[in-house]
Formats: C-alpha cells, structure tokens, sequence
C-alpha cells in the first residue's frame, strides 16, 4: 500500500508542477501519460538518481549541496527521454526540479506514516 500512496503522490506533484507551467509539459489531458511519467520518475529516483549522487559527491560537498539540484534536472531529462515528459532547456529542467522536490516534500509530510512517526532506528 505504501508504494501505491508514494505513487500516487509523486504523479499528484508531477501534475501540479506541469500545471505550474514552469518548464515541464504534458500532453493535454493525458492521465495516462502523466501516470507512467511518475512510475518513471520513482524508477529514476530510485536507481540512477542515488547514483548520480554519488558520482558528484565531492562537487557537491564544495558548493553546499546546491549541485543537488542539477542532479535533480538530470533526473527530470532522463524522464523526458523515456516519457512523453518534455522539459524546455536546462533552466526549466531546473526550476521544475526545484518545484517537484517541495511539492513532494509537502505532499510527503502531509501523507507520512504514523507509526514511522514514533519508531525509532
């Protein structure tokens, strides 16, 4: 059930990103193609994304974190290649990386597990 919630709420943030019109696009009315689109995106996230990271850790550790969002833009162009996802240039691919990660952070926060609240690791 988890995997399903997190789903879905990576297409609900997906699809208020494309709403936003900040350099995402979707064709009109496409559910479908916007569902597949976050599979994608969780797939990517999940596999190349922890990877990317890892390869530009020390680029990252000298600017702060911030190169953190460039990997994210990476992650959004590989969608768009395996999607009908188009992203416009890098500068959107970056600003849409910066609206999904708070979008999926609040949509996260708001829908998170109450037991996961209180266990301790």
């Amino acid at each position: 059930m988890n995997l399903l919630l997190r789903w879905a709420l990576n297409a609900i943030a997906l699809w208020l990103t494309v709403s936003l019109n900040v350099g995402l696009r979707l064709p009109d009315g496409d559910v479908g193609a916007l569902l597949i689109s976050a599979l994608v995106l969780g797939l990517v996230n999940a596999v190349l994304r922890p990877l990317m990271i890892l390869l530009t850790l020390p680029l990252t550790l000298v600017t702060f974190g911030a190169f953190l969002l460039v990997v994210n833009a990476l992650s959004l162009g590989v969608v768009a290649t395996l999607t009908p996802l188009e992203v416009s240039g890098f500068g959107g691919a970056v600003f849409s990386a910066l609206i999904l990660t708070i979008v999926s952070a609040v949509l996260s926060r708001l829908f998170r597990d109450e037991d996961r609240r209180y266990r301790r690791v």
